[in-house]
C-alpha cells in the first residue's frame, strides 16, 4: 500500500492528471491484479448478506415503493442492455439497471443490517454490491468480472474511510460511495483508465449530500441515501462511457470537495491504495452485523446480554452510563443532543441510532430482533422508557483512542457502569463484537448461510434459497447467464401490498 498525501490546489498551481486521487483510484481500477482467494471467498460470503437483509425487508414500504420505481423503468425491445433483476421478482423481469440498483440498494439497507467500515468516516461497503450486480447482469458480465469489479468497489471505499472524513463537515457518506461504485462498474466492464477517471469524478460530484439524513427525526431516506449513489455512479459511467467529461480535479480544485465541503485549502487527507500490481484485499478489513442495528451497537448489545444476569431486577437500576469513544457519543449517543433518541414515539430509523434505546431492550430482552425490537408497542413498554431514560454516554479517550487504532486493537465497543439503588455499582466492558473478525464468535460462510436462512425464513422457499446459495457457492465461475440469475424470487403474497401511485 502506498499513501497519497491529497489537498486542494489552485487553478494557476500546476497538478497533473497523474497526480489527481481520482485518476490514481482509476489505476487501481484498472489495474488487472488478480482476485485472491480468501476475498473472492468473503466477497460471496457479502452477497450472500446483502440477499439475507433484502429477504427480510423485501415487504416493507420503502422497498415497495423503491421496487414500484423501478418497475416503471422497463428495458425497451431495443435496448443495449438486458437489464437488471430486481430481489424478490422473477430473473426474467428486468428493468433499466440504474433502477435495478436503485430498488436492491433500499432492500439491502432498509433494516440496516448489512456489512460497515468505520475508520476517519462511516460506510457500509456492502452498498457497492447492488449496482455492480446490476451492470453485470445488464452487460452479460460473468462471474469473475463481477469479483474483480466488486473487489475494487470495496477496495476504494474503504482506502476512502480510513482517509478523508466527512461526518465532521456534516457530510453524509455516501459521497464516499459514489465513487467507489463508479470505480467497481469501470473495472467490472474493463474501460479505460480516462473513462474511469470522469465517472469517479462525476460521481463524487453528484452523490454529496448532508448528514442530515442521518440527524434528528431520521426519516426512510437513510434506506434510500445509498441507492441514489449507486444509481448516480451508474449513470456517472453511463455519461462518460460516452465522452462525457467531469468537474475536475474534483476533490483537489480550488472550488473543488476539499476547498469548501471538507478541511479548506491548508488540510492534507492521506490516502492509502494498492500499488500497481498489489491484491485489493480491504474488503478484509470489513464486518458484518449479527444484529440489526447500527454497528457502533453491536459490541454493546453483546456486552447488554452478558450484563443483564449479573443486573438482576432491572427496576432496582438508578442509572446507566456507558463510557464509549467519541462517534458513538455524538452519533447514536447522548452527546448528540436528539432528543428523538429519547422519545418511545419515534421512528425505526431513529431508535436505531438511540443507543440509550438498545442497550435499554437488550437489557430486557437478552438480545435482539430485526422487526420485533423496534415495534412501537416495544418501544413504548413503561418499563423500558423508565430504564431508557437513565442511561446516558460520555466520550472516553481511551475509546475514542481505540476506535482509530490500527489492526488488533482497534475497537468500538465501551464500558458500562451500572449503578443500582442500593449504591451497589456493576462494570463491564466489550471491546468488538462477537460476530467481529476478532471477535468471540467471527462470522464465516457458515454463520453468513444461517443468517441468510434465518432472514429468508417464511419469505424465500427452501428451495429457491438452495438455488441462490449454490450459484454463491460458485461465484467466480458463473457464466453471464448465471449472473443474470443472481438473484431471489418470492411469490406474490410475500411482497406486500402494492405501493402507493407515484409519477413512474
Amino acid at each position: 500500500m502506498k499513501t497519497h498525501d491529497v489537498r486542494t490546489f489552485k487553478s494557476a498551481e500546476p497538478l497533473a492528471r497523474e497526480d489527481q486521487l481520482a485518476w490514481k483510484f482509476a489505476q487501481v481500477a484498472t489495474d488487472p491484479v488478480a482476485v485472491d482467494d480468501d476475498v473472492t471467498e468473503m466477497i460471496g460470503n457479502r452477497v450472500i448478506d446483502n440477499a439475507a437483509v433484502a429477504a427480510a425487508s423485501v415487504a416493507r414500504g420503502p422497498v415497495r415503493s423503491a421496487r414500484a420505481q423501478a418497475l416503471g423503468h422497463p428495458i425497451g425491445r431495443d435496448s443495449r442492455n438486458q437489464g437488471g433483476a430486481i430481489f424478490g421478482l422473477d430473473s426474467d423481469t428486468r428493468v433499466s439497471p440504474e433502477w435495478a440498483a436503485w430498488a436492491n440498494s433500499v432492500a439491502v439497507r432498509e433494516l440496516d443490517f448489512h456489512d460497515t467500515f468505520l475508520a476517519a468516516d462511516y460506510s457500509h461497503p456492502g452498498d457497492n454490491i447492488p449496482p455492480v450486480l446490476a451492470v453485470a447482469q445488464a452487460m452479460g458480465k460473468d462471474g469473475a468480472a463481477l469479483v474483480r469489479g466488486l473487489a475494487t468497489g470495496y477496495e476504494i471505499q474503504v482506502d476512502l474511510v480510513k482517509g478523508v472524513c466527512l461526518h465532521e463537515h456534516k457530510i453524509d457518506h455516501i459521497a464516499h460511495l459514489g465513487p467507489s461504485a463508479a470505480a467497481g462498474i469501470g473495472t467490472l466492464l474493463g474501460l479505460s483508465t480516462e473513462i474511469t477517471f470522469q465517472a469517479i469524478q462525476q460521481a463524487l460530484h453528484t452523490t454529496t449530500t448532508t448528514r442530515q439524513s442521518r440527524k434528528g427525526e431520521i426519516s426512510t431516506w437513510k434506506a434510500y441515501a445509498p441507492a441514489f449513489a449507486g444509481k448516480m455512479a451508474i449513470e456517472a459511467v453511463d455519461r462518460a462511457m460516452r465522452g462525457e467529461g467531469a468537474p475536475s480535479p474534483a476533490w483537489e480544485g480550488e472550488d473543488g470537495f476539499i476547498a469548501w465541503l471538507l478541511s479548506g485549502s491548508g488540510h492534507v487527507y492521506h490516502v492509502p491504495l494498492p500499488e500497481k500490481g498489489e491484491s485489493k484485499r480491504a474488503i478484509l478489513d470489513t464486518y458484518t452485523k449479527e444484529y440489526s442495528a447500527e454497528y457502533q451497537s453491536q459490541a454493546l448489545i453483546d456486552l447488554a446480554r452478558r450484563m443483564g444476569p449479573k443486573i438482576g431486577d432491572l427496576s432496582k437500576v438508578k442509572s446507566i452510563l456507558i463510557k464509549t469513544s467519541h462517534h458513538t457519543h455524538y452519533v447514536i449517543g447522548t452527546g448528540a443532543n436528539d432528543p428523538q433518541k429519547m422519545d418511545p414515539k419515534a421512528s425505526r430509523e431513529t431508535l436505531d441510532h438511540s443507543i440509550m434505546y438498545i442497550f435499554a431492550v437488550a437489557l430486557e430482552d437478552g438480545g435482539w430482533h430485526h422487526v420485533n425490537s423496534y415495534a412501537p408497542e416495544r418501544a413504548q413498554r413503561p418499563e423500558t422508557v423508565k430504564l431508557w431514560h437513565k442511561i446516558e454516554t460520555v466520550e472516553d479517550p481511551r475509546w475514542t483512542e481505540r476506535y482509530h487504532a490500527p489492526g488488533q486493537d482497534k475497537a468500538f465497543g465501551g464500558q458500562v457502569v451500572v449503578t443500582l439503588e442500593d449504591g451497589t455499582v456493576i462494570e463491564d466492558e466489550l471491546a468488538i463484537a462477537d460476530a467481529h473478525p476478532l471477535g468471540a464468535r467471527p462470522f464465516s460462510r457458515t454463520q453468513y448461510i444461517e443468517k441468510f436462512r434465518t432472514l429468508a425464513e417464511g419469505i424465500i422457499e427452501q428451495r429457491e434459497q438452495n438455488r441462490f446459495l449454490d450459484l454463491v457457492e460458485r461465484l467466480p465461475n458463473l457464466t453471464a447467464d448465471e449472473v443474470g440469475q443472481l438473484n431471489f424470487t418470492v411469490s406474490a403474497e410475500k411482497l406486500g401490498a402494492d405501493a402507493p401511485a407515484g409519477i413512474f
